[in-house]
């Protein structure tokens, strides 16, 4: 008798969210069927939410397994990869010779945990001159962004502390369903059982992290920059603030203190809807506390004075000392520094049509639809789409499809026909994320810092190319790329990395052109030389030694060894190698200041602002009438339980709230005559939709909310609400041009 042999479980990576924590997955007969913590992931230890229990759904998408063109009806037909990769390429040529690379736009390279698809698209960009691209960070973390710019000297980014914190502050944010940190729940419980902490939350709902709270500020929608004006104010009157550390480390501190302290504390709590004494105790809360943690996210970032709220935020850890100390924030190191990490003090380019700021290299996403629909000669006239839903993320679905329908070309690269792709002229099949190489460049932690390369748990099925061959397809098509400049380097791989390394750069210095083909340039040389068919993991040799050329002492304080391409080399093999990822960097706090010295000669913070300042000023001004015709606040993009990427399509895999219901407060629901399960209809300027209503006490009166990841298409059924088809594009930061998807006017009607 045969003896069965057990599913064998492959290590892997949760992509459902930034932390990205470790899993173990079982598979059988080519499918997902079980999902655990891996205890021995460096950095989760173990620790694995329950969302990713329902990974097996991400790979239920009905697939894509052959390039798609658009017939003139409308529809599509199937073509060779042969045909699409001559089309597209012919395509994008004729709109970059009849108006320019900068008329061609670039979306995406970024879907959760799927990037590197992104550092190839890098080499197509600059087969077309294309200039200005864009993802979901920008529509949510350029704000904050540009302000860590103006703090640090360069675009840096910070991460918290909250195990070893004695207070805890949370803005806009619910860690306890969005994470954002490793081990959010344990810590989060913690920090609440232990007397001798505190846990602070703004927010307008009283979420499951709100609800564990010693403060709730509950602060009205839109109206976090007047709360958080006020309990600076409380910290600089009551004399809080740390004067040792704004004398030694920070500089224009004066302007700042002279700022807030004339800020009417009781006025701005009342604007704000917080009552000013909570206020006043949390405030002392924090000027108290031996350490602090501080951590921010959408319901800031996508709500009035975006870019103010995120400047005052990091102020509240500035001017009470909190920076790089244990349970403080702190700067950290980057995999991949060429990224957001590294760049200037602030991008000057500015966007055609609208001339809005370009920060980060990242073209404001919601800007997008007015730099297409318009008779400038410097609009968009194409898009490459990639690994990202545009026509469902970005505000006024509607007008993003307008846009979309304008272009005179686009071609989308996905795993199944998303809102997006069905507005291309081409789609392009790639594999999932767990039928491939993959990895993610959010690696956000201090002191130690991750990097984990996933290597593939299933087979990918005949058809879809990955993202790397596909880009290197397209280059070789447009005729950037040569034989004769790749020449010899295969060979050099052969003789191992240091033998390349030499090559490489040799290669690079004589053709500099190249440079912006890099990443492909690695995956035709290097990558054939990788072992278990990791080509696509060839771009990774690049990150690896600007990593270590960045960050030399925190990569051998991990405990590698080497001196300039050796210590790269080093790195990549270890990454390469250890597919339940590896700890690149080990750092001390110093290492925050030692990175500010490299990019302001007075090693310090400059908390001066000047632009912001004037808004703070401007704020006791602002005109605080709501619209007659929309009474109520609108959150569109909540994050619940069922709630995730938007490749999650299939509805099965929610467990509650399979409709995402419109929650509201037990005053707004009595008000309209609406109990739990009635259907009421949400109207905005934008749009009017239908949703079960869930009355709910996390809600304050005037305050409602949609979820996220709603209204899909799944096999032709469409379950929930699409929030983006009630939002409005032109209601933006000024600064930033994010989005202000958390503070929609709306009004409710029981439904007929």
């Amino acid at each position: 008798m045969a003896v069965m042999s057990q599913p064998e479980w492959k290590p892997s990576a949760c992509i459902l969210c930034a932390c990205n924590c470790g899993i173990e997955v079982q598979v059988e007969d080519g499918i997902i069927v079980r999902v655990k913590g891996d205890k021995a992931h460096p950095a989760s230890k173990g620790y694995a939410c329950e969302k990713a229990q329902r990974l097996p759904y991400y790979q239920r998408n009905p697939r894509l397994l052959a390039p798609m063109r658009r017939r003139p009806d409308g529809g599509y037909e199937e073509v060779g990869w042969d045909t699409a990769i001559r089309e597209v390429a012919a395509g994008l040529a004729r709109v970059r010779d009849e108006h320019g690379g900068s008329s061609i736009f670039y979306y995406g390279g970024g879907g959760q945990g799927n990037h590197l698809g992104g550092a190839y698209s890098g080499a197509l960009r600059h087969a077309l001159g294309v200039r200005f691209s864009s993802n979901a960070l920008a529509q949510e973390k350029t704000g904050e962004f540009w302000v860590d710019a103006h703090l640090f000297g360069h675009m840096a980014h910070t991460a918290p502390d909250f195990e070893r914190a004695e207070v805890a502050v949370f803005v806009g944010k619910n860690p306890w369903m969005a994470h954002g940190f490793p081990h959010a729940r344990p810590t989060l419980k913690a920090i609440a059982a232990d007397p001798d902490r505190a846990l602070v939350v703004i927010d307008p709902r009283r979420s499951e992290t709100a609800a564990m709270a010693d403060f709730h500020l509950q602060v009205a929608p839109g109206k976090d920059a007047f709360l958080l004006a006020a309990l600076l104010a409380i910290l600089v009157q009551e004399d809080l603030v740390d004067h040792a550390f704004l004398e030694s480390r920070t500089e224009n501190a004066e302007a700042v203190l002279a700022a807030v302290r004339d800020v009417d504390v009781d006025d701005h709590c009342r604007r704000a809807g917080v009552d000013a004494e909570l206020a006043r105790a949390a405030a002392r809360r924090i000027g108290a506390a031996a350490s602090v943690s501080i951590l921010e996210d959408l319901g800031i970032q996508q709500a009035p004075h975006s870019t103010l709220s995120s400047y005052l935020e990091k102020l509240l850890w500035a001017l009470t000392g909190n920076f790089a100390r244990p349970g403080c924030t702190s700067l950290h190191t980057s995999f991949s520094p060429g990224g957001l990490i590294g760049r200037s003090r602030e991008s000057r380019r500015r966007t055609p049509v609208t001339g809005e700021r370009v920060i980060g290299g990242m073209f404001p996403a919601a800007a997008i639809p007015d730099a297409v629909l318009s008779d400038d000669p410097a609009r968009f006239r194409a898009a490459i789409v990639e690994s990202s839903n545009p026509v469902h993320s970005l505000p006024d679905s509607p007008r993003m499809r307008e846009a979309m329908a304008a272009l005179e070309f686009s071609v989308v690269i996905d795993i199944t026909m998303t809102e997006t792709a069905a507005c291309a002229s081409y789609v392009l099949p790639a594999p999932t994320q767990f039928e491939k190489h993959e990895c993610t460049f959010f690696n956000l932690e201090f002191p130690n810092n991750y990097f984990h390369l996933r290597h593939p748990v299933l087979p990918a099925p005949d058809g879809p190319l990955i993202e790397a061959e596909l880009h290197r397809r397209l280059v070789r098509e447009l005729g950037a790329l040569t034989d004769e400049d790749v020449a010899g380097l295969r060979e050099a791989a052969d003789a191992g990395l240091d033998a390349y390394a030499a090559a490489f750069g040799a290669r690079m210095a004589e053709r500099p052109h190249l440079m912006g083909l890099a990443t492909v340039v690695l995956y035709e040389t290097l990558g054939p030389a990788l072992p278990g068919g990791a080509a696509a993991a060839a771009a990774l040799w690049g990150s690896a030694q600007l990593c270590a050329a960045t960050y030399p002492d925190s990569i051998r304080a991990a405990g590698f060894d080497g001196e300039g391409t050796a210590l790269g080399n080093a790195l990549f093999e270890a990454a390469l190698g250890n597919p339940r990822g590896i700890t690149f960097s080990v750092d001390d706090h110093d290492a925050s200041w030692r990175w500010i010295a490299q990019h302001r000669p007075s090693g310090r913070l400059d908390l001066a602002i000047p632009e912001l300042l004037d808004e703070l000023g401007a704020l006791p001004g602002e005109p605080d009438v709501a619209d007659p015709d929309f009474p109520l606040v609108l959150s569109a993009g909540e994050r619940r339980s069922g709630s995730a990427m938007t490749l999650m399509r299939d509805p099965e895999w929610r467990k509650r709230d399979a409709e995402g219901a419109l929650r509201m407060s037990p005053a707004d629901a009595a008000s309209l005559g609406l109990a739990d399960g009635d259907r009421a209809t949400v109207v905005t300027a934008r749009g009017r939709r239908t949703a079960a209503v869930e009355v709910s006490d996390m809600m304050r009166a005037g305050h409602v909310s949609l979820p996220n990841g709603y209204g899909l298409d799944f096999n032709g059924t469409v379950t929930g609400i699409a929030p983006n088809e009630l939002t409005s594009g032109d209601r933006r930061d000024p600064v930033a041009g994010t989005p202000w998807h958390k503070t929609v006017p709306a009004r409710v009607e029981p439904a007929r």
